[in-house]
């Protein structure tokens, strides 16, 4: 046992005096939550809209500019025909098209009904639907308007009325939140424990290490003990940015969320050690280490739902620890879920450790190059 402090102090004393390795801890959680809580943003605002007015009416004028009211969307050209308007969806000069065909108005009020026609530049598609849906939800306001009108007709019989829970303002952010402290401090400790022991290889001190009478486990504990604890701060640097910056909501048990930390953070600990088994320079560690975190940020749910991937995925997406990790933060911080709730996501998370770190410990061989 006074091995393995001695071992923890040299790994912190290594850390501290690393020029590198001590701002990416401390710094890079700040940065990265910020960075990334605006960067990744679901909402899509300006959007570039072409419009086609053949009626030239008070209600198509109304029209247009309840468009351009709603924030969502500014007026980029009024081409005169349906060909003109393609041609600035085709050059990318506008994001939408919308076309009020002839005698809108009069249509309206003889028939309470009339047609417009909404063409959306959909190669992105989530910039194309998120824009039909914008402008859909501006009509149907528009079209209750008029009809709310006593002179045009009586407004509907049923009333909807929509209450969000958890997320009442529809914050991107508070959905993102959550989910990029998860990520990042998985992504930080997965790249710096691969990148810290592959380097002692390089510059020699992994082989002193393993003449010395120093037992493997040993070894391997005074090497991931650190990052372990440091997790804990990186947790907690995250959460206050998150709380102070953005308002993130917090109502599950913050000690729910260090002690969660607490057992998922060897997942990537050991990912990290497994990773640094198979590297021979930091080069090596810090591609592999990408290529498979890559992946798993990409299908951790965090930019998509995991309801919408295709089946073979979902099943991939069970050795997936960021998922895990991900869903977890939300459900606790914004749901306020106990540990009842996660009771299934803890204990899958707990046979990942155990599994990932035994294959680590496995693979790992103390010899002499």
């Amino acid at each position: 046992m006074p091995v393995l402090f001695f071992l923890i102090q040299k790994e912190f004393l290594q850390i501290f005096r690393n020029r590198i390795m001590l701002p990416l801890l401390l710094i890079m959680p700040v940065f990265q939550t910020v960075l990334l809580s605006f960067a990744a943003n679901y909402e899509i605002k300006n959007l570039a809209i072409a419009v086609t007015d053949h009626d030239r009416s008070a209600t198509s004028r109304a029209l247009i500019r309840k468009f351009t009211a709603s924030g969502y969307f500014r007026l980029a050209a009024l081409p005169p025909d349906a060909k003109t308007a393609e041609a600035e969806l085709a050059s990318d000069r506008a994001d939408l098209l919308l076309e009020i065909p002839p005698q809108m108005e009069r249509d309206f009020v003889r028939e309470k009904h009339a047609a417009i026609r909404i063409t959306a530049n959909a190669i992105n598609a989530v910039k194309g639907g998120m824009a039909i849906g914008y402008a859909g939800n501006i009509v149907r306001d528009f079209n209750q308007e008029l009809l709310a009108d006593p002179a045009s007709a009586a407004p509907a019989a049923i009333e909807v009325a929509y209450t969000n829970w958890y997320n009442p303002r529809l914050d991107y952010k508070t959905f993102m939140v959550p989910g990029i402290l998860g990520l990042i401090v998985s992504m930080i400790i997965c790249f710096l424990t691969a990148l810290n022991i592959v380097r002692e290889r390089e510059i020699g001190t992994m082989e002193q290490m393993n003449v010395t009478p120093v037992r493997k486990w040993t070894f391997i504990l005074g090497k991931l003990i650190p990052f372990w604890l440091l997790s804990l701060v990186m947790m907690a640097i995250g959460l206050t940015v998150g709380r102070l910056l953005f308002d993130i909501p917090m109502e599950g048990s913050l000690g729910l969320v260090f002690l969660y930390t607490l057992f998922f953070t060897p997942c990537m600990l050991g990912l990290g050690f497994l990773i640094s088994n198979f590297s021979d320079t930091q080069q090596q560690g810090m591609f592999t280490a990408w290529f498979f975190l890559v992946i798993c940020i990409l299908m951790s749910g965090l930019f998509t739902p995991l309801e919408s991937m295709p089946d073979w995925a979902q099943w991939m997406n069970l050795l997936n620890p960021i998922r895990y990790f991900v869903e977890f933060m939300r459900l606790v911080l914004l749901k306020g879920a106990v540990f009842e709730d996660i009771q299934q996501n803890f204990f899958s998370v707990l046979a990942y450790a155990v599994s990932v770190n035994a294959l680590a410990v496995a693979t790992y061989q103390k010899r002499v190059s």
